[in-house]
């Protein structure tokens, strides 16, 4: 990624944050652009994303079958200061060297993933529970290059479905492509 990964993280992340504190009780059970996922799985799975991705960049393996529930007391809170983490994980310059032993994709990859997840799961949660966002414009940039890369590969491991059109009167353009390459629909939930 031609911007250190840890100032896009850093760019991105609280737009995600500001997401999450939204984010009322209530709304939990409420639909996403996620299929098959709820704002309580889309939260759980945000979480694993922010913690996995710290080890991660220490180049540690990590556990995904393992599907905790992280939405108990002060769980706004945590996501915060779990999300300044994986921050600081990827400030060291070393973290984006080499190739990730437990995915075995290349070291910026993996932390361009970790931006992918915070940006675009952070524009699902906002659209499943009625908040604005908008996503930092340079990590929306270098996200394009990296879905580009990735998209053949998620497709067929149905991580991305296959890409949408994109709204002829957008007035996203950046944000609604990138949505729609990852199978997303911009005017959801509309579409829904």
């Amino acid at each position: 990624m031609a911007t250190q990964t840890s100032d896009l993280l850093a760019a991105a992340a609280p737009r995600t944050v500001d997401v999450v504190r939204g984010i009322a009780d209530d709304q939990l059970d409420s639909p996403t652009p996620c299929r098959d996922y709820v704002v309580r799985d889309l939260l759980n799975h945000l979480f694993e994303v922010v913690v996995n991705f710290q080890d991660l960049a220490e180049k540690r393996p990590v556990e995904w079958a393992e599907k905790p529930d992280h939405l108990d007391d002060g769980w706004r809170d945590r996501f915060a200061v779990e999300t300044d983490r994986l921050i600081a994980a990827w400030s060291d310059p070393s973290t984006l060297e080499g190739v990730s032993p437990g995915m075995g994709l290349p070291q910026t990859v993996v932390g361009g993933m970790a931006l992918l997840d915070l940006t675009v799961h952070g524009w699902d949660l906002a659209v499943a529970t009625g908040q604005p966002y908008q996503p930092a414009p340079e990590a929306v940039t270098e996200l394009h290059a990296l879905v580009e890369r990735l998209g053949p590969t998620a497709r067929k491991m149905g991580v991305f479905a296959d890409p949408t059109p994109t709204p002829p009167t957008s007035t996203t353009a950046d944000l609604d492509h990138l949505l729609t390459q990852t199978g997303r629909t911009p005017t959801w939930p509309q579409a829904h």
